[in-house]
């Protein structure tokens, strides 16, 4: 079968030529789809084209019942374009072989990702001069799914993963530099994986995966730069600097967590900041609005199963304010957080009374300060509904945790 013709996706028309030869085995096809008229856009890579302007896509292959071959496919649109070359799917649409991935396009992002992928004897080298990571970020921190890239595998070995990228894209203010990595796959899924990259000011964040003995799996992260990584977090409004330091242990679907954040400001946060206007902490409440309320030190423990997060303890000290909290997050559905808040001053006059300690930790003069306040914060993402209730003394938990960090640092 051979022939040319035009073809419609909505009201635009645009050409197609194409020919299938029959054999005993299946069938050969050749085909070049031109896309001049129709817009086109691809999710997962962030690309658009919009209507009015070329581009074509070539197909080379072979199609039986049970397999589809891609000798060649090539994509071009003026200087954006991906190539791949032997590309083999079961009949589940999963990728059984790629010989050769080569892309080179800008995203909607504005952001140009140019990198080779080519299979190696033992898996595949995937070597580039840019890479936009924005959206695979956000999907590592965000996304609720188990699923992975390699879940489109199917694979019959284990693969090495050799990575080496020059410029890596954050966000749309921060990037990073000589990024290399190596990732082991088994059973289509990561098995461990050493990464590294650098900052311009020779600063670096590194990401480790182990899978242990007992099926369960670690994961460890840090970076000298806090900010490309919780500027993902849209409910956090202007954070600066900070470092941050996280670990997991994950087995049977269960994941058990803790996130340290050190040294940070945070401009805008609606629910601390209406937190504090409801307690009548107007001052800091302005402040965090304004130039930011520092902290020295956040640490969070939680656990996540499905779309359920289980907060076992968040506790913030600043010179400002400190904070204790626990509760549970259902995503999409329901935000329960519970907890106390109390200014610097009172929490020091408080810890300054005890014998001995108090006056190692905070010295013999304290303010005057104000009573803290225990507050409860429940409802849908979009409708929280926040009370405030004044509290004249502080829980035993509240002081221990407070000595532990004065301690440490």
């Amino acid at each position: 079968i051979e022939g040319k013709s035009k073809y419609s996706l909505n009201k635009f028309s645009d050409k197609i030529m194409y020919k299938i030869n029959s054999n005993k085995k299946g069938y050969d096809f050749f085909t070049i789809i031109n896309f001049y008229q129709n817009s086109l856009k691809i999710k997962p890579i962030e690309y658009s084209k919009k209507n009015n302007k070329k581009s074509n896509l070539k197909l080379k292959g072979f199609y039986s019942e049970n397999k589809l071959e891609f000798n060649e496919i090539l994509y071009e649109e003026g200087n954006n374009f991906f190539e791949i070359i032997d590309l083999n799917l079961n009949d589940n649409f999963k990728i059984s072989n790629l010989k050769k991935l080569k892309v080179n396009y800008l995203n909607d992002n504005r952001k140009k990702s140019e990198f080779v992928l080519l299979k190696s004897k033992n898996g595949y080298d995937l070597k580039g001069k840019s890479f936009d990571s924005y959206k695979l970020i956000n999907n590592m921190l965000l996304s609720d799914s188990d699923k992975s890239f390699f879940d489109n595998f199917n694979l019959k070995n284990d693969l090495k993963f050799k990575i080496n990228i020059d410029k890596v894209f954050l966000n749309d203010n921060f990037f990073s530099r000589d990024l290399s990595a190596e990732l082991n796959i088994k059973n289509n899924k990561v098995y461990s994986l050493n990464l590294i990259s650098f900052f311009d000011d020779n600063k670096k964040f590194k990401l480790d995966i182990k899978t242990l003995k007992n099926k369960s799996k670690t994961t460890s992260f840090y970076s000298d730069n806090a900010e490309p990584f919780v500027e993902h977090y849209k409910f956090i409004k202007g954070f600066k600097g900070g470092k941050i330091d996280f670990y997991s242990v994950k087995k049977n679907n269960l994941s058990n967590s803790t996130l340290n954040i050190f040294d940070f400001k945070v401009r805008e946060m609606p629910a601390l900041t209406k937190l504090l206007s409801l307690a009548s902490l107007q001052g800091i409440a302005d402040i965090m609005t304004g130039e930011g309320i520092r902290f020295n030190d956040f640490e969070m423990n939680f656990k996540n199963k499905n779309k359920l997060m289980t907060i076992d303890e968040i506790y913030a000290i600043g010179p400002a304010i400190s904070v204790l909290m626990r509760g549970y997050i259902e995503r999409d559905k329901l935000i329960s957080l519970r907890g106390t808040l109390v200014p610097a001053t009172t929490l020091n006059k408080v810890i300054g009374s005890l014998p001995l300690i108090g006056k190692i930790l905070v010295g013999k003069k304290t303010g005057e300060g104000v009573f803290g306040v225990s507050f409860k914060i429940k409802g849908p993402p979009k409708k929280l509904k926040t009370t405030v209730n004044p509290i004249k003394t502080l829980t035993p938990r509240f002081i221990t945790r407070t000595l532990e960090k004065a301690k440490g640092n």
